[in-house]
């Protein structure tokens, strides 16, 4: 049973009241690893409703899942100076291959055998592009091979200083894919088509919309020539990156010499793609919908649907109210629903309620002997109302409520988002705005990497993405809005996560 202590409120602390919804929908816990958490099963099990969607969308436009090894040659990441440089403060490295006990008691029981020392010592993976190229370097010899279309689900990691849960911790859990392609244009159009998909994923399954568009130099993955990314705002007015899409032109193709023979006979190198979301989901989840009272789960990933919490005094109505309980639980999954019937004797219905409330459940239905003997459930929505369903054609109006939720999930964070929003910023708007509430910003933009880094260093914001058409405003911007110089491209700023 969960502890009924009333959460923080959002407007009192808002990292406080993330760390608590998390706690208390059992989502997640603390590791003895510092900087490392260990994913519970209502955590995991929203995990896999993620992965078993994107899986689908990738294996949909051709992709195949395989798998890398987890440690990696040191010397391969010095084949790509930019990216050994971009991960070179994170990464863990193996150096040993055993311990050896020394015969003392306590934490000095076992050693490091100095014999064992590696050659080469190992990393542990903090992304895959070079252990990957390697191998596209034997399997890829012509244009017939072409494009190769790879992902893996996988665990990665990066040293981190400052975690917190879901959002950023030493080791996380990520789908990377990785391609192959003729020329720079078909790696582009797969950059895109990425994009594409994780922005349907995050808006049609999570309810989280997102702006498109392209990263400035200073934010692009290392060794990438183009970084796209989709970019949400949690309900704290703070940007969250929540997933990438490289172009990386020819730079590991050249690196690990991965070349293939044209129709021509000549040789030519690869165009390479990378892309990639993370566990990082669930915490852009929790923030955009979760309220004062817990976790707010959008239905199509909800891992419980719909929890029947059925309610008896005497052994009569129990036994009346689990028949009618069994036959609605057995509709709905005939209908593809995920639901839990909730018999436990241990609970009294009202701490069911707030159990299953803090565990996001979308949709209850509540079946006591009245709602028996009228022929219906009580159905209460996770975002507020309550309202008699009648049993006959049941599955079919709870599948119509659950869409309903999920619609009205999407449409409540697009609107807090457009009214956390600002256009045409001034300096001192922006200063003002990023100093006050943030939000996202968005203004005239120079390109120099100078206004970047004196923007984040006042105001703590950064460029989240110079956005793509259908986000850009009515007129474009002509002046930089820091420091007046003429305006290469609308930009939207952010604190971010």
């Amino acid at each position: 049973m969960t502890d009924e202590k009333a959460l923080t409120p959002r407007a009192t602390d808002f990292s406080a009241w993330y760390n608590e919804v998390v706690m208390r929908a059992e989502l997640a816990d603390y590791s003895p690893v510092r900087g490392c958490m260990v994913i519970r099963p209502n955590g995991y099990a929203i995990w896999e409703q993620m992965q078993r969607a994107l899986d689908q969308m990738f294996k949909d436009t051709g992709h195949q899942n395989a798998y890398f090894p987890l440690f990696i040659p040191m010397s391969f990441l010095a084949k790509e100076a930019e990216h050994v440089e971009g991960f070179a403060k994170e990464v863990a490295l193996v150096t040993h291959t055993r311990l050896k006990a020394t015969g003392k008691a306590g934490a000095g029981a076992v050693m490091v055998d100095p014999d064992s020392a590696l050659e080469e010592p190992l990393v542990v993976r903090p992304t895959s592009e070079t252990i990957i190229y390697a191998s596209f370097a034997k399997w890829i010899q012509s244009y017939r091979d072409l494009p190769m279309l790879l992902n893996q689900w996988c665990n990665v990691v990066r040293w981190e200083l400052r975690t917190r849960l879901f959002l950023r911790t030493t080791e996380f859990l990520w789908q990377e894919g990785h391609t192959a392609h003729v020329d720079e244009a078909d790696a582009e159009r797969e950059a895109r088509l990425i994009l594409s998909i994780y922005r349907r994923f995050a808006e049609e399954w999570l309810a989280m919309p997102v702006l498109t568009g392209v990263k400035t130099e200073s934010e692009r993955f290392a060794g990438a020539l183009r970084t796209y990314a989709i970019e949400a705002l949690m309900q704290d007015r703070k940007a969250l990156q929540a997933g990438t899409s490289h172009h990386l032109g020819q730079n590991f193709a050249r690196a690990f010499n991965v070349q293939y023979q044209t129709a021509g006979g000549g040789l030519e190198y690869v165009w390479n793609t990378s892309w990639g979301v993370t566990t990082r989901l669930i915490g852009g989840l929790i923030m955009t919908h979760s309220d004062d009272n817990g976790l707010v789960c959008p239905p199509r990933v909800a891992p419980v649907q719909v929890v029947l919490v059925p309610i008896w005094k005497t052994d009569e109505e129990r036994a009346q109210v689990l028949g009618v309980g069994a036959q609605v639980e057995g509709e709905l999954k005939a209908a593809g629903l995920r639901v839990v019937l909730d018999a436990r004797d241990s609970l009294k219905p009202g701490a069911k309620y707030f159990e299953w409330e803090a565990r996001g459940v979308p949709l209850r239905f509540e079946i006591g002997p009245r709602d028996v003997a009228a022929g219906q459930v009580m159905a209460a929505r996770r975002t507020g109302g309550k309202t008699p369903m009648p049993l006959g054609g049941i599955a079919t109006a709870a599948t119509k409520v659950l869409a309903e939720i999920q619609d009205a999930l999407f449409a409540t964070a697009r609107e807090r988002r457009e009214a956390a929003s600002i256009r045409g910023v001034t300096r001192e708007r922006f200063i003002e705005f990023m100093q006050d509430q943030g939000g996202f910003a968005y203004g005239g933009f120079c390109g120099g990497a100078e206004c970047e880094a004196a923007i984040k260093e006042m105001t703590g914001a950064t460029v989240r993405v110079l956005p793509d058409p259908e986000f850009r405003s009515p007129e474009a911007p002509k002046t930089c809005m820091w420091c007046g110089k003429p305006s290469v491209a609308e930009a939207v700023w952010a604190q971010a996560y």
